[in-house]
Parts: structure tokens; C-alpha cells; sequence
């Protein structure tokens, strides 16, 4: 157990063994709950966001042609990944420069805000010269001289729950970002290992009443990641939204089959433009509304 009720008020908890030192993410530091401006996007509101774009940039025409598609759709950021940690060392890794470039023209011609990921501290300032938001992705979720850096910067942090990572763990590495002094972090939930080999990852939705009752920070689901399957995406997307999550990540590529890195967990623009509407829809029947471009 993460935190643990006193009974004394609605708001009133306190820290339990596992999670002792939590001092900028709980609940009662901020009460009223963060908002974070990408842009014109908030993230946090009343408003249910939608991020969308490839794993990966893999050419100029592949990214502006899903880019353009995910913004028709209603997403109001684009994802892509320059530098792509994988767990084999002869697996595509990205096209890092390049795939920056490619994201900095994306944002130039379709006014969406990009979010990639950023995997060493040393490639910092050239990432933060094209992303909006930095993504801090599962695998880096305990580096800590990484979390420290993006702390000083004062650009958005996606921050993604590591695969065996409790939350306790999880939002200790929230505090490194936000002892640094950056306040702006974006939680993901994005499915953690079990013992389960028919999905990629287990999507813990429990997570997201857990955090958003604990935390003030947005919570947002990578259902991608989440299930490994495209057919599974857009029902744990809604699954998401009903349990209170306040976005979504989703992986849109236009031609699956041949994307060079999670082709089988990503949409199609039409699959995703689907999946916009069915979002809406259950935004609409717990009181919110899905944000669109």
C-alpha cells in the first residue's frame, strides 16, 4: 500500500513505510490539483487530452503524414521518438539528430506541440531545442542524474511508470524531478510486468484513482504500451478515461505493418479517429469533455 487514510478529513493521509519522504507530489501540497500548459493544451483540467503519433520517427514522410492525420483526428500534441531505447542492441535505435529535425518540422507545419523522449542528460539541450514536452520513458524512470537535469529545466516532464516500478517508487521519481525545482510533471501510466505473457505489459488501471486520489499531478495512460495488441487499444483507452485518467498516449502509425518499432500495438489514422469519438463519448458520461485540436 502506497499511502494509507488517518480517517480525520476527505483529504487527510499519511505517508507509510514505503513511500517516507514524498514532500512535492502529495495530495495536500496542492490540494487544488496541478495543471500543466503545453501551449494552448492543458493538462489536468476539465478537459480530456489526446497525444498521438509514431514510436518512432522513421522519414520525413512517415512522420508529417501521420502528424497531419493525428491533428484531423483531434489529438492536440504529437509524439515521436528520436532516440529509442531498445532491449537489443541491434534493434533500430532511432534516428536521434535527425529524428529531432524531423519533429521540429512536424511542429513547424502542423502547430502541434511535440513530446519525445529524452535518454541521457547529455543529449538534453538538443532535445529540449525541438520538444514541448520531455518524455522520461519507463526504462529511465530511476536514472537519477536524468531526473535531477530535467528538474532544472522548466519544460514539461512526461514522466512513465517503469515496468517493476511500485508507486511508491514511482512518485519518489517524481520528487527528483520536482526538488529541482520543475513543477510541471505529467504522470503515465503506461502497464507494468506480471506474471501475464498474453499482453505486452499489464495495464494497471487501478493506478490512476490511486494517484489522482494521492498526488496532484495529471495523470495520463499509454493503453499502447499498455497491451501490446491494437485491438485492445481503444477499449482500455476508454477504460482509462472512466477511471479518471486525464489523457492518453497513443501510438498512431500509417502503415503498421511496416513500422520499424511496435507496429502491432499502433493504430492507423482511421483506427485513431475511431477511437477519438468512442473517447468523447465516455468523457462526455463521467463530466468531462475530450479535448480536440
Amino acid at each position: 500500500m502506497l499511502l494509507e487514510d488517518t480517517g480525520v478529513g476527505a483529504g487527510s493521509s499519511r505517508i507509510c513505510d514505503a513511500a517516507p519522504a514524498l514532500r512535492w507530489v502529495r495530495r495536500d501540497a496542492r490540494p487544488a490539483g496541478t495543471v500543466v500548459r503545453v501551449q494552448r493544451v492543458v493538462i489536468g483540467g476539465p478537459e480530456v487530452i489526446l497525444i498521438a503519433g509514431p514510436c518512432a520517427v522513421e522519414s520525413e514522410e512517415q512522420l508529417l503524414a501521420t502528424a497531419r492525420a493525428v491533428k484531423a483526428a483531434g489529438a492536440t500534441i504529437l509524439r515521436g521518438g528520436a532516440f529509442k531505447p531498445r532491449t537489443s542492441p541491434y534493434s533500430f535505435q532511432g534516428l536521434k539528430q535527425e529524428g529531432l529535425r524531423l519533429l521540429a518540422l512536424a511542429r513547424a507545419e502542423t502547430g502541434l506541440p511535440v513530446v519525445t523522449e529524452v535518454m541521457d542528460a547529455r543529449h538534453l539541450e538538443m532535445v529540449l531545442a525541438c520538444a514541448d514536452v520531455l518524455q522520461i520513458g519507463s526504462r529511465n524512470m530511476q536514472n537519477f542524474t536524468l531526473l535531477e537535469e530535467v528538474g532544472k529545466c522548466r519544460t514539461p516532464v512526461l514522466l512513465k511508470r517503469g515496468m517493476s516500478a511500485t508507486l511508491a517508487e514511482y512518485l519518489q521519481a517524481a520528487e527528483y524531478v520536482m526538488n529541482g525545482g520543475n513543477e510541471q510533471v505529467i504522470l503515465c501510466e503506461r502497464g507494468i510486468r506480471t506474471f501475464e505473457p498474453s499482453t505486452r505489459n499489464t495495464l494497471d488501471l487501478n493506478a490512476i484513482p490511486m494517484l489522482k486520489r494521492y498526488t496532484h499531478l495529471p495523470v495520463i495512460v499509454d493503453p499502447s504500451h499498455g497491451t501490446g495488441h491494437s485491438w485492445m487499444v481503444p477499449r482500455m483507452a476508454c477504460a482509462a478515461i472512466a477511471a479518471g485518467a486525464d489523457g492518453l498516449l497513443i501510438e498512431v502509425h500509417c502503415d503498421p505493418a511496416s513500422a520499424l518499432t511496435d507496429g502491432a500495438h499502433s493504430l492507423t489514422p482511421g483506427e485513431f479517429d475511431q477511437l477519438t469519438k468512442q473517447v468523447a463519448a465516455v468523457a462526455a458520461a463521467v463530466g468531462r469533455v475530450a479535448r480536440t485540436a
